[in-house]
């Protein structure tokens, strides 16, 4: 018996993508609006991605389980 695919969670899709290595990549958070209070080198860190911790990486990718 052949076991049935799992379902990717479409909002962690597109929230979450995969390294080569398999480490989970996320986008950073508050660099939508109120903009004008933040420095230009905070704006510009927060366009860099950063990794999900280790302590969330299982969770995440149980939600994405095909990457």
């Amino acid at each position: 018996m052949a076991k049935t695919k799992l379902k990717t969670h479409k909002g962690a899709s597109k929230r979450f993508k995969l390294t080569g290595t398999g480490k989970v990549k996320r986008s950073r958070a508050s660099g939508n609006h109120l903009l004008t209070k933040k420095s230009s080198s905070r704006k510009r860190a927060l366009k860099r991605a950063a990794l999900v911790h280790a302590s969330n990486e299982k969770n995440v990718k149980k939600l994405i389980p095909y990457g």
